[in-house]
């Protein structure tokens, strides 16, 4: 039994095809959702329970319970949205399974409306992708052409129909709750929760909204059974994880790999080493709002949701950011704070007031204006800010903050007005650590 890719298991073989109905259809397609349709709903919850799929967009919380906290007997009608709005710097999977594997999201996207009892779903896709809407557009105009959308799909008494949503190029719209207020035509301002979407989402409406990595998976789920998904990857991380890989490295690109594969070997041999005369200052594994991860830190890990944990940092969405040595860590902590600070949606006071203040200290800093003090009130600010929003990204800021202080105080240092004591900047960074993700 082949392993469960997503990734390039029609493109290998179909070069330049793979986005294609034809293609789809010629490996396979659509054999999950002809199965689906003659499973009970709660059968099919079973299996995306029992194979451990947890959401691939950074949360990491189990699709199948996810699923199965839609209440069965709402007379409410029920929603799936896909979410497409892919905006964490340095992650670009999603991009690629628009573009080039599109048949595999509907297709999941219909099992999820099936296993609920859902007949209107949506895909909410990035204002910037245009491109990859088009894409997945005119993959969603061969299905209905096909009979796999609209009314008595396949030959069966089940309809579905699916609305692809463009964002407008919000950040904060990929936060699910955020995701549903601009869908509904409001600014992405995330919600309060509970109640949880599941219960109440999209038009007050029992919803379930995954990742597009996620659905993707689910066909194979189906067609294969829960129980062989869970063969792969490690005892806590089922099945295979898109690693978008950037950074000095000389194949950048999209990679699917089994969970548990360790972290420097990985960049070997997919990533295809460092670029010659740049070594290794850190890496970011799953996207800009984790925690960087020093070069110790990375021997040895293993890429998974425990093993990246236990290395103080998360899977995240696996924007997987390599930084070579050649790069301050100045500089990568004011890039972050900047596009955070425009991408706050201003609705919490930590958040609002936080990101544009942190900018505004490590900026003095980087032109050589600023202090010791700057560094320490960059930890009290991220402490203020952790955990104490509607959403995370004021989490998203206050991880990678502390993190770059944390791991190279020597760069700050350099550029301090004054110097630094270091011993001092330790002891502050101590204090505040505590908000960092680890390991219970």
């Amino acid at each position: 039994m082949s392993a469960p890719k997503i990734l390039m298991q029609r493109g290998l073989d179909h070069p330049g095809k793979s986005h294609t109905l034809e293609t789809y259809e010629a490996t396979g397609g659509y054999r999950a959702v002809r199965k689906a349709l003659d499973m009970d709903p709660l059968a099919i919850q079973q299996e995306v329970k029992t194979s451990g799929l947890r959401g691939r967009g950074g949360a990491g919380f189990p699709a199948g319970m996810k699923w199965g906290f839609t209440p069965r007997d709402s007379e409410k009608p029920k929603y799936v949205v896909c979410n497409s709005d892919e905006s964490e710097p340095g992650t670009f999977k999603d991009r690629w399974l628009l573009e080039n594997d599109p048949h595999t999201v509907i297709e999941g996207i219909m099992i999820a409306a099936i296993a609920i009892d859902c007949h209107l779903a949506f895909n909410y896709v990035r204002g910037e992708y245009s491109y990859q809407g088009q894409c997945f557009q005119k993959a969603v105009d061969e299905a209905y052409a096909k009979g796999y959308l609209g009314k008595g799909i396949l030959g069966s008494d089940y309809d579905l129909d699916l609305v692809v949503h463009y964002g407008a190029g919000a950040y904060i719209a990929g936060e699910e709750t955020g995701l549903l207020e601009s869908l509904e035509g409001r600014k992405a301002m995330p919600r309060n929760k509970p109640p949880f979407p599941a219960v109440e989402g999209l038009f007050w409406c029992p919803t379930v909204i995954n990742n597009t990595e996620t659905l993707a998976a689910v066909p194979w789920i189906i067609e294969n059974g829960g129980d062989a998904y869970a063969q792969y990857g490690t005892e806590k991380s089922k099945g295979t994880k898109m690693w978008s890989c950037s950074g000095p490295i000389n194949t950048p690109g999209v990679y699917e790999v089994e969970f548990g594969v360790e972290m420097m070997g990985f960049v070997e041999e997919y990533c295809g080493g460092l670029m010659e005369g740049v070594g290794l200052k850190g890496i970011v594994p799953g996207g800009s709002s984790v925690p960087v991860m020093k070069p110790e830190q990375c021997q040895g890990a293993r890429m998974d949701y425990e093993g990246l944990l236990e290395r103080g940092s998360l899977v995240g969405s696996g924007g997987f950011i390599v930084i070579g040595d050649n790069v301050s860590a100045v500089d990568c902590l004011l890039n972050l704070a900047h596009f955070y600070a425009h991408e706050s949606c201003g609705q919490c006071t930590p958040c609002r007031e936080g990101c544009g203040w942190i900018e505004q200290l490590v900026g003095e800093i980087r032109n050589g204006n600023g202090r010791q003090a700057n560094l320490t009130k960059v930890l009290e600010l991220a402490d203020a800010m952790a955990g104490k929003t509607i959403c995370a990204l004021a989490d998203a800021m206050a991880w990678p903050a502390v993190a770059f202080i944390k791991n190279y105080p020597e760069d700050f240092a350099k550029l301090c007005a004054g110097g630094v004591d270091l011993e001092a900047l330790g002891e502050a960074v101590s204090r505040h650590d505590h908000i960092l993700p680890r390991a219970s």
